[in-house]
């Protein structure tokens, strides 16, 4: 069995399932292999279980400023490009009406402000009044009683949009349509050791497994890319602060599309929102709650001493991050409330004062926990910087080594990062890109763009 390749992917979740697409599709590479350390492919940020099932554009995004907002919709261009050239409409992907609203005085001026800023961005994008809502997304404006809520409320967004995904489904078809020639999936192959070798290739170690040999790796491994870059020398003035996000239910589609809220800027983690939700059929999800959890993956085992290398944890400038965050009042308050959320006997309580600015006629018997739903988002720590950094991670080693960390919105930029890891290998690897295949599939004429 030959076990050396051109490129050695770890990680077959979303980023590395779109990265092994391209490197398939969209160049000449003849060998590729995608290493999973688990059964199956995507079982953890990118299952349905785990993610808010959005295709993040920025439109209704109120955390993403101007600037982020108009890369973020240039990147969900290539993902929605991708799923309708393979007809995987009504399958992975699903057309809703979604928005952003703002409730109060205060925030519907914010919201009409956004709205005409955001245009330039989104010229399709459109601003509702009470009245409109009222018609299109009823449950919003909505009491108890059947009377409208007294505050006033607005909303800008679309009536009609790609924005749901299952990127559980997407991952596999990708990796399905990957598969042939000298192409590989190894799955319960789970990477302890890297080892360079003289002539410029790696060795890759599993436990119970032949090493593999490869010419490139690109590690797509969320937290555990950090862990692995450590272990080899890289990325030790980074930490990582594990973010866990869980969800409640409601009972039946109580809203057309997706609602998202206001971001209060001074939070360092998005509102919360309400979805139809496309696994839990029958059910709205709202959330998610923001909460650090000691470990690396949630819902498994045996993470927590590799949460405890990366995390910086002990190091003064590690507790100079937390500090500053732990200070302002109103994060301390987050915190305490997003913890709170978790304890069953009292948690449905809280969560209910959050959930009734988008439903406001919920009432708390309907709110269940959503055990089982909720993943974990690698959140990097600048040791150097002291600070929190939000948004992707790339360590580069110009040694043929790359590792990733792409919280969200990681899972909608994932075509586009696929196709700057791919610059980067075909440039390192002598190798040709296909761009008349990138232009069928993706409608992109150059690449220029994706690495500005």
């Amino acid at each position: 069995m030959n076990n050396s390749y051109d490129v050695a992917i770890i990680g077959a979740g979303i980023s590395g399932s779109a990265l092994f697409y391209a490197l398939t599709h969209y160049t000449n590479i003849q060998r590729v292999v995608l290493l999973e350390k688990y059964s199956e492919p995507a079982t953890l940020s990118s299952s349905g279980n785990n993610n808010s099932q959005t295709i993040h554009a920025g439109d209704i995004e109120t955390n993403y400023p101007f600037e982020k907002a108009k890369k973020v919709a240039r990147d969900a261009e290539l993902l929605v490009s991708y799923a309708l050239f393979h007809n995987l409409q009504n399958k992975s992907i699903f057309e809703y009406q979604k928005m952003a609203i703002g409730v109060g005085d205060e925030e519907v001026e914010f919201m009409k402000k956004r709205h005409q800023e955001f245009q330039e961005i989104f010229p399709n994008l459109e601003f509702f009044t009470k009245d409109t809502l009222r018609e299109i997304e009823p449950n919003v404006v909505k009491m108890l009683d059947g009377s409208d809520r007294v505050e006033d409320i607005v909303g800008s967004g679309s009536r009609k949009a790609f924005c749901a995904m299952n990127f559980h489904a997407v991952s596999n078809h990708m990796i399905e349509q990957s598969l042939f020639g000298e192409h590989k999936l190894i799955c319960n192959f789970k990477v302890t050791d890297i080892i360079e070798q003289g002539d410029g290739a790696y060795t890759l170690k599993a436990p119970g497994q032949p090493p593999i040999t490869a010419s490139f790796v690109l590690v797509d491994a969320g937290a555990h890319s950090l862990v692995l870059a450590q272990n080899m020398g890289y990325g030790l003035d980074l930490g990582c602060l594990p973010i866990s996000g869980s969800f409640y239910f409601i009972p039946g589609n109580k809203l057309q599309g997706k609602v998202y809220t206001v971001q209060n800027p001074k939070l360092p983690f998005a509102a919360i929102h309400g979805d139809p939700d496309i696994i839990a059929t029958g059910k709205t999800r709202l959330g998610p709650t923001a909460l650090s959890l000691p470990k690396l993956e949630r819902f498994k085992s045996g993470t927590f001493l590799e949460f405890l290398k990366v995390s910086g944890f002990g190091e003064l400038s590690t507790a100079k991050i937390m500090w500053d965050l732990i200070s302002d009042r109103e994060i301390r308050n987050y915190i305490l409330r997003n913890f709170i959320y978790e304890i069953p006997s009292i948690g449905r309580k809280y969560f209910w004062e959050e959930a009734k600015k988008i439903i406001p006629s919920i009432q708390p018997h309907e709110l269940s926990y959503a055990s089982g739903f909720g993943g974990i988002r690698p959140q990097v720590l600048d040791k150097t910087q002291k600070k929190l950094i939000f948004g992707e991670k790339k360590i580069k080693s110009n040694k043929g080594i790359t590792f990733n960390m792409t919280p969200s919105p990681g899972a909608t930029s994932c075509i586009k990062n696929a196709l700057v890891d791919m610059l980067e290998i075909v440039e390192y690897l002598g190798k040709e890109i296909k761009m008349d295949k990138i232009k069928e599939e993706l409608k992109e004429e150059s690449l220029e763009w994706v690495l500005e």
